[in-house]
């Protein structure tokens, strides 16, 4: 795991542990300190060097489009003057927690904890933004002779490797070829789940799903291996091939083949951990809320049917099971957020930020805001409908994907299968509370994954 993704997984949870800090600094990797959220926050602005000036001059400093007016403020503040660590907690960290031994991880980040200082960020975003500084990543692939993908890579790099992928990934449309292969593997994934059933003393009992999903999630990978390797065959052969994003990157010569290869891997690893743990958790909150699993399986029932097995195009028919996969990712986001480093100087929350800052967007923190979603702490789908056309429930207080550009380029396929698996299991199973069920925390390891074994009862559905 890089370093960077350390420390913003341990920001972004200790800003969950404290409602009241939005904007915060650390120096050292393992700590911040909080500042209360300021006094107009909400309001944000993005300027030049030379409008920083402007406004500490007393000048009305212009807004980001679509939010609110700023107020006036008689000095923008530097970075030295927000809240940091103090003299003695960095004597407890390099004294007490062996922070010499750790000197390596000291680095300046700028966590941000606040919905419209996160939009204000990406909004600002140019025409390549920089997750992290990926320098030992591509060092370590230079030095072995492997490609980057599209995950890893930065810059002109990453920019050709987008405009290839996007082609054939990025729209629901897409990703639909896929409906047939990922269907198959659920067939088998509910055959196994009656297997497993039998192991325990109610015929019921499935323990571990984390475990089951997983495999899950891994046969897709391997699924698309194979599939790599058929298709360039059949190339090698002279004979002529259709299909989707694989073909099309073999046919077009775009990309090297171990360009393929890389982005392929780094897609689905990725892909492998959003769809399990987010599987494992949507069951685990299926079977804590059955008045929420009823409606939704109604909605199948009457919409699709009990029988039918669904292809992409059935999901638009099936908003709630499309809302409760957001659900789901608000409370338990796979990336509890996301790590950006400036290209251009910003003010931020009263703040000059300048160009090749570290930031932290803590998007776990944001999803459990009040004032972003009422009653955030409950398991609530329907908040994610529309009432009617003109109706929009997007909110930067939840951006499990991303946003803009840099967003998931995996994200349709993941959703795929996670809506096409989810409507099978409820047309199959009613998924209860089992005697072997406990509380089940989320920790942080890199990722946001279930904190122990997620133990629920797969009821055959009458």
């Amino acid at each position: 795991m890089s370093f960077f993704t350390r420390v913003l997984t341990m920001e972004c949870k200790r800003a969950l542990e404290s409602e009241r800090t939005y904007f915060y600094h650390a120096v050292f990797a393992s700590r911040f300190h909080q500042l209360p959220k300021l006094a107009g926050s909400q309001t944000l602005e993005m300027q030049n060097d030379s409008a920083a000036a402007a406004a500490n001059k007393g000048e009305e400093p212009g807004a980001e489009p679509g939010l609110r007016t700023p107020r006036r403020r008689s000095r923008v503040k530097s970075l030295h003057e927000m809240p940091g660590p103090n003299t003695l907690y960095n004597l407890y960290e390099f004294f007490w927690k062996d922070g010499f031994g750790r000197i390596h991880e000291i680095q300046f980040v700028v966590s941000i904890a606040d919905r419209d200082m996160v939009a204000q960020v990406l909004r600002a975003e140019g025409r390549a933004p920089q997750r992290a500084n990926m320098e030992s990543w591509q060092e370590y692939r230079d030095l072995r002779g492997r490609a980057t993908g599209l995950i890893s890579a930065e810059g002109e790099q990453w920019l050709k490797m987008r405009s290839v992928l996007r082609q054939k990934i990025l729209k629901p449309k897409d990703v639909a070829i896929y409906s047939d292969g990922v269907n198959e593997v659920i067939a088998d994934l509910i055959k196994r789940i009656h297997t497993l059933r039998t192991q325990e003393d109610d015929g019921e009992t499935v323990t571990n799903v984390n475990n089951l999903f997983f495999k899950y999630s891994m046969e897709g990978q391997i699924h698309v291996d194979n599939r790599l390797k058929a298709i360039q065959s059949q190339l090698d052969q002279g004979e002529v091939v259709n299909g989707g994003l694989l073909t099309y990157l073999l046919v077009s010569k775009e990309l090297t083949l171990e360009e393929i290869y890389a982005n392929m891997t780094e897609m689905l690893l990725a892909g492998v951990d959003t769809t399990s743990f987010t599987l494992s958790w949507a069951t685990y909150l299926l079977a804590k809320h059955p008045e929420v699993q009823q409606r939704v399986y109604e909605e199948i029932a009457s919409k699709l049917g009990k029988e039918k097995v669904p292809v992409a195009r059935d999901v638009r028919k099936l908003p709630l099971i499309r809302a409760v996969l957001k659900e789901t990712l608000r409370l338990y986001p796979v990336l509890p957020g996301n790590g950006r480093v400036t290209q251009k100087d910003l003010i931020v929350g009263g703040y000059l930020i300048p160009k090749g800052t570290q930031l932290a967007l803590c998007h776990y923190t944001t999803s459990y805001s009040e004032e972003n979603f009422s009653m955030a702490n409950e398991f609530r789908p329907e908040r994610w409908l529309r009432k009617d056309n003109l109706d929009r429930v997007d909110n930067f207080g939840s951006i499990p994907f991303g946003y803009g550009i840099r967003s998931c380029i995996g994200r349709r396929v993941a959703e795929l299968e996670i809506h096409l698996a989810l409507i099978q299991l409820l047309q199959n199973f009613e998924i209860k509370i089992s005697p072997k069920t406990v509380p089940v925390r989320a920790k942080t390891h890199g990722l946001l994954a279930p904190g122990s074994s997620i133990n629920v009862r797969f009821s055959d559905r009458k």
